[in-house]
């Protein structure tokens, strides 16, 4: 069984930045494509960024292009979200999950596991 566990989650001003961690857990190949999602208070979850963990192809939102990265430890089986330049609407509820497949779409039928969330709160 695939586990996901998130953190790193803070309050951060505007401009600030942040780091986002997610362990993934469970079988190899039961995980290859993980990706960063995100709900803002009354809104539904959007896709952020994902990363093909075999060879490291990363996608992205276009409103988090060139102010974000994902990447990923194999080593230590860990995806980071590296966030710049925050606004207040990043802020936001960040889950990590991890699909079967390779990444192909944002599409929350291609994860299989989910973690809990980690706040991310950007305000002055």
């Amino acid at each position: 069984q695939v586990r996901v566990v998130e953190s790193g989650g803070s309050s951060v001003q505007p401009g600030g930045s942040l780091r986002l961690s997610c362990e993934v857990s469970g079988a190899r190949d039961k995980w290859e494509c993980v990706g960063w999602f995100r709900q803002a208070p009354g809104k539904g979850r959007d896709g952020v960024a994902r990363i093909n963990y075999t060879g490291g192809a990363a996608y992205y939102a276009p409103s988090v292009k060139g102010r974000f990265t994902i990447s990923r430890d194999t080593a230590k089986n860990m995806v980071y979200l590296e966030m710049n330049d925050l606004k207040p609407e990043d802020t936001a509820t960040y889950y990590c999950a991890a699909g079967i497949d390779y990444c192909y779409t944002f599409r929350e039928v291609a994860f299989e596991a989910w973690g809990l969330g980690t706040e991310v709160a950007v305000s002055s």
